[in-house]
C-alpha cells in the first residue's frame, strides 16, 4: 500500500439505487442529507430496533466530547475520516467553539457526502481552514497524500485522526478478506509523533443479553441492504491503537467517555437505562513521541 499512484479503490460512483451507511446515519441522526430510499430502510430498522437511534446519537456526542477533549490537548487540527454528511454539530464547527484556527479535512467514499460536505464548507466553514477530500479508508498512502495536498494541514504539528462509526463497516480489499488490521497499523505510522487517533466502533462484546438478538438482527438488515458489517471484540477495537497511551478513561462505551463534559446537542431523554446499551465501544489514544 505505499505507492500512492496505485489505487486498488478507484473513487465510487454515486448509487442511488440502494441506501448509503452515512446517509442512512444522517438519518438516524435527525439530518435532511439523505434520500427517500435511505428513510426506508432507515424507517425498517427503527421499526425493529428503535435503540439504534439513540445509539447513533450517543456516538455522535462522543465525537463531540472528543474533539474538545483533544483540542484542550492542542490539537488544532483534525483528518475526520469516514466524516459521512456532516449533521448535528459537525468537527469543524464542535473544533470552532473552542478553538477558532482550528483545522479540519474531512474524508469519505461516497460521491454523495462528499458533495453535501463541500456545500456546506462553501457556506459554513473557511476553505483556508476546511476542506473535504473524496478518498478511500483503505488506501492509506494515498488517502493521506490527498488530504495533505489540501494544504490545509501541517505535518509539523500533531494530527487528530477520526474514524468514528467507521470501523464497523466491513472494510475488505482486493481478495475480499478485512483488511482493516493491517490498514490501521499504516494510518498509526502516518501520524506524527505526539498526534492522535480516535475510534469508536459497534461490539456485541459486553453488551446486555437482551441486546444479543437485537445487534445479529440489526446487521442481517445492513448485509442485506448496503454494505456488510462486522462487530468486533471490545480487545479486537483496542488493538487498532497498538502501542498508542490511551486517554482517561480510556476504552468505554461511548455514553462513558467523558460524560461530564456535556455537549450543547445533549438532552437528557438522549440518556440510556445502562451504558452498555451504547453498543458501541471508543476511546482515544496519542502516539508516542518516540
Amino acid at each position: 500500500m505505499s505507492d500512492v499512484d496505485d489505487d486498488p479503490f478507484p473513487p465510487q460512483q454515486a448509487d442511488l439505487s440502494k441506501p448509503s451507511v452515512a446517509r442512512v446515519y444522517d438519518y438516524y441522526l435527525g439530518g435532511d442529507a439523505n434520500w427517500a430510499i435511505d428513510r426506508a430502510f432507515g424507517e425498517s430498522v427503527l421499526d425493529k430496533y428503535p435503540l439504534l437511534r439513540p445509539i447513533a446519537i450517543n456516538n455522535r456526542l462522543f465525537l463531540h466530547r472528543a474533539v474538545r477533549r483533544l483540542v484542550s490537548q492542542g490539537v488544532h487540527q483534525f483528518i475526520d475520516i469516514g466524516s459521512g454528511v456532516p449533521t448535528m454539530g459537525n468537527t469543524h464547527s464542535v473544533a470552532d467553539e473552542v478553538e477558532p484556527g482550528s483545522r479540519v479535512v474531512y474524508v469519505d467514499h461516497e460521491p454523495v457526502a462528499v458533495a453535501h460536505s463541500q456545500v456546506l464548507l462553501e457556506t459554513d466553514g473557511d476553505t483556508d481552514r476546511h476542506a473535504v477530500i473524496n478518498a478511500d479508508f483503505r488506501n492509506p498512502d494515498k488517502l493521506w497524500q490527498r488530504a495533505i495536498e489540501t494544504g490545509v494541514l501541517d505535518l509539523e504539528e500533531p494530527i487528530a485522526v477520526l474514524l468514528i462509526a467507521v470501523l464497523h463497516v466491513q472494510q475488505l480489499g482486493p481478495e475480499g478478506t478485512d483488511i482493516s488490521p493491517q490498514v490501521m497499523a499504516r494510518y498509526r505510522e502516518l501520524l506524527p509523533p505526539g498526534s492522535f487517533l480516535a475510534i469508536s466502533q459497534v461490539t456485541d462484546d459486553g453488551v446486555l443479553p437482551e441486546m444479543d438478538e437485537k445487534l445479529v438482527g440489526i446487521k442481517e438488515m445492513y448485509d442485506r441492504s448496503t454494505s456488510p458489517v462486522i462487530w468486533r471484540s471490545q480487545e479486537e477495537i483496542r488493538s487498532f491503537f497498538g502501542d498508542f497511551e490511551m486517554l482517561a478513561p480510556g476504552m468505554t462505551w461511548t455514553s462513558e467517555w467523558h460524560p461530564e463534559d456535556r455537549s450543547p446537542n445533549y438532552t437528557p431523554d438522549l440518556d440510556l437505562a445502562a451504558p452498555e446499551e451504547a453498543a458501541i465501544w471508543a476511546g482515544v489514544g496519542r502516539k508516542p513521541l518516540r
